[in-house]
């Protein structure tokens, strides 16, 4: 599914649940996050769409390193030769995508979360599970603004990963929360913004207070890494994540 300006200049691509993004500014195009690997397909299928040729790919920047995430990273790398951009302490996962910390062992979930279960099974059916790993990555610190089309401001959001980081487009009104809250909880199928369930969080409570950082941005656009666009502003967004049980 290709949602084009999901917010200015913003086009929002699902594959699996999964969401990425493609920022398009005057200098060229910014891809965040990088999917599952059939995302390949779905990114020339948008460039098409938008009348954009992959040379105009500057970088592709991480939220963070889960393999639902780094999907066709390192195949945009070295087919495109296009850089990727992760926090400095999520470099271990784009190496080992498939080797990440929990709260809760994942198979409680797949035996409990009966309506999740077709999720994974989508993953499963596409390799999602299985990217290949990065071989080399830009690394990026907790601050600034990243020199790439779109200049997104760096916001620490750590707690879903070690190195999460989400990024404000403060000229669009948006910003790209990956997985520090969701609209979509792949793990149960719950809706409505909420934290990611405690098998794929390191640490959930951390997620909880670091969030506020979003909620800072003042953006009225929440795009996440799971589920639709929350249009209802960051502040709002985050206080009913808080809210919100973790699973």
């Amino acid at each position: 599914m290709i949602q084009l300006n999901a917010a200015p200049g913003i086009h929002r691509i699902e594959d699996d649940n999964t969401n990425w993004y493609l920022v398009e500014d005057a200098d060229g195009l910014t891809i965040v996050d990088a999917g599952v690997p059939r995302s390949w397909a779905s990114l020339h299928e948008a460039l098409r769409r938008i009348g954009r040729e992959a040379s105009d790919i500057r970088a592709v920047v991480l939220t963070h390193g889960h393999f639902d995430h780094v999907g066709f990273a390192e195949r945009a790398r070295t087919e495109l030769r296009i850089p990727v951009y992760v926090h400095e302490d999520d470099v271990p996962l784009t190496r080992h995508p498939w080797r990440y910390d929990f709260e809760r062992a994942p198979w409680f979930y797949f035996a409990t979360q009966i309506q999740a279960l077709p999720n994974i099974a989508r993953f499963v059916r596409d390799r999602a599970f299985w990217p290949p790993p990065i071989r080399e990555v830009i690394r990026y610190g907790d601050g600034g603004t990243l020199d790439v089309p779109g200049h997104p401001r760096i916001v620490p959001t750590p707690g879903h990963t070690l190195g999460h980081c989400g990024l404000h487009f403060p000229d669009r009104d948006a910003v790209i929360a990956g997985d520090a809250l969701v609209t979509l909880d792949p793990y149960t199928n719950r809706t409505g913004p909420r934290l990611v369930a405690r098998a794929a969080t390191v640490d959930s409570e951390r997620n909880r207070m670091t969030i506020e950082a979003l909620a800072a941005t003042e953006a009225r656009i929440v795009l996440t890494g799971h589920g639709p666009v929350w249009d209802r502003g960051a502040r709002e967004a985050v206080a009913a994540a808080r809210a919100a049980p973790v699973a």
